[in-house]
């Protein structure tokens, strides 16, 4: 996620460098054509503040509904945040780690799944392997049978789920407590599914083709509508607007894709290095250091 008041346009232009300087070699073309003799243009009669007008509905209706993937996805990662940092106070406070006969450290090993979780949910949704801080917040044999598993986020939390279980069995948790955490855990496993449904249903091809297409199909006319006016200035004017509408759509198609780890992406390094500082600070143990921009680049 860029973290810069100031706008990056060499990432936005770089995508649409060829694009648009094939339009501007078109818009040039079109001018010395027309300077060499006008009589080609003298009878074109393009209505292109029509056609602009209804295309650029169009790609605002595109890009708005990019923004808001964009915006479920964070407001779902918050959901996971909140309900992650929940379940470990609930599980540090509601679970007696003083009952005769059991085993201690129930809590801590709550605590430190769930911090397996995050960076589990984190790699799935970025389509990245294992991750290390999964083998280090569980033990070998969870870790083995989560790498093992065709949604690894959910056997962590299943795996949470058994740890609460044994903990109730054990009487360290009583029947309220345990719904009380079970809720959370539902909790957590709706936002689960809802950055997963983000991640599996990408947006329709139409919303994403048809915005490009009439987008450089009227900056291949636009400078037969403004050469009679602009002259040689028609590549210039043709090519801003051109400019513009490319820009516009190039928004929409990396905002279309929150999960793709590149500089638009959810900051999901981030967000789960803050739980897993959050949580470590919870269990007294030495958190890591937190994620520093990069070249003004929050990952």
């Amino acid at each position: 996620m860029i973290i810069s008041r100031l706008p990056r346009p060499v990432h936005a232009l770089r995508s649409i460098a060829v694009p648009f300087t094939l339009l501007l070699a078109w818009d040039v073309l079109i001018t010395a054509l027309y300077l060499n003799d006008a009589t080609h243009f003298s009878s074109l009669e393009i209505p292109t503040t029509l056609f602009g007008t209804a295309i650029a509905l169009f790609v605002g209706f595109m890009v708005n509904a990019a923004y808001e993937r964009w915006w479920e996805a964070r407001t779902l990662w918050g959901q996971v945040v909140n309900n992650s940092r929940s379940l470990a106070r609930e599980a540090l406070v509601l679970i007696d780690e003083d009952v005769d006969g059991a085993r201690r450290g129930l809590a801590g090993g709550v605590v430190q799944a769930q911090i397996a979780y995050v960076h589990v949910l984190r790699t799935a949704l970025r389509g990245q392997p294992f991750p290390v801080e999964a083998r280090r917040h569980l033990p070998a044999d969870v870790a083995a049978a989560v790498e093992g598993s065709t949604n690894r986020q959910n056997a962590v939390l299943t795996h949470v789920g058994r740890l609460l279980g044994a903990g109730a069995r054990q009487g360290k948790i009583s029947d309220l407590r345990l719904v009380q955490l079970e809720s959370t855990l539902v909790a957590l496993s709706n936002a689960q599914g809802g950055l997963e449904r983000i991640r599996n249903t990408p947006m329709p091809v139409q919303y994403r083709f048809l915005p490009r297409f009439f987008s450089q199909l009227l900056a291949v006319v636009l400078p037969f509508a403004l050469v009679n006016d602009l002259g040689w200035a028609t590549p210039i004017g043709s090519g801003l607007v051109a400019l513009m509408f490319l820009l516009a759509v190039q928004v929409g198609d990396d905002l279309a894709e929150p999960f793709a780890d590149t500089v638009y992406d959810v900051p999901m390094t981030a967000i789960t290095r803050t739980v897993e500082i959050d949580l470590t600070e919870m269990i007294g143990a030495e958190p890591p250091t937190a994620v520093r921009p990069v070249d003004r680049v929050l990952w």
